[in-house]
């Protein structure tokens, strides 16, 4: 039975912070589906504000979470674990409901969704399997915090480009994407590349004969 004061420090401020961008994927889906089917044709921009300002609030408790248990000394492994895990809920949540309702780009997007997704479980399975045979807990590594940051600033302008092109431009009323095609890029190439980062440090600590 974990103890009270276990407990107390399982659920300090970080962890905290960690699980309430849990809680806020939900929301950030909600509001990319109202878009559509809630206020169909007359919520206008505030389809593409609202969601990129609950995606900010989401991603910004990941980086505030860090910064705390850096700065206070409250790094628990159970924070390493809760972490990593509720970024995955928001990037896994993000990822579904854009390509289900931006079919602009999903004949490209579901693609790289796919790639990010798959990275994203073969690190968390690599996670638990290290933590179960050797104790290790995989914290996050400064490739792995890039990649996220990658992320982050990849939905979130997709979610405004059309906010922004209506304003400094007319490639979106033409079918141009030009933001999204180079975030999607980017949040590809470094989602591959810390992959591979984790499974080169990692795999040595694996006994593929058990």
């Amino acid at each position: 039975m974990v103890s009270k004061e276990k407990r107390t420090r399982m659920l300090n401020l970080p962890n905290t912070l960690s699980l309430i961008r849990v809680v806020l994927v939900p929301f950030f889906i909600f509001s990319v589906l109202l878009e559509s089917y809630a206020w169909a044709g007359g919520i206008g921009v505030w389809g593409r504000i609202i969601p990129a300002v609950v995606f900010f609030l989401t991603a910004f408790t990941d980086m505030l979470d860090g910064k705390i248990a850096r700065k206070y000394n409250l790094v628990t492994d159970f924070g390493k674990f809760i972490d990593p895990l509720a970024d995955k809920f928001m990037v896994f949540g993000a990822l579904l409901v854009m390509v289900m309702q931006y079919t602009y780009i999903s004949e490209i997007f579901v693609w790289v969704a796919a790639v990010v997704m798959l990275r994203e479980l073969g690190v968390t399975s690599l996670r638990l399997v290290v933590a179960g045979k050797s104790g290790i807990v995989v914290a996050a590594s400064w490739f792995g915090k890039i990649k996220t940051v990658t992320q982050v600033v990849a939905i979130e302008l997709i979610i405004l480009e059309p906010v922004i092109l209506d304003l400094f431009g007319d490639w979106f009323a033409k079918g141009y994407y030009p933001l999204s095609w180079f975030a999607m890029a980017a949040m590809l190439i470094t989602t591959v590349a810390s992959g591979i980062d984790y499974l080169k440090a990692y795999w040595p600590h694996i006994n593929t004969n058990q």
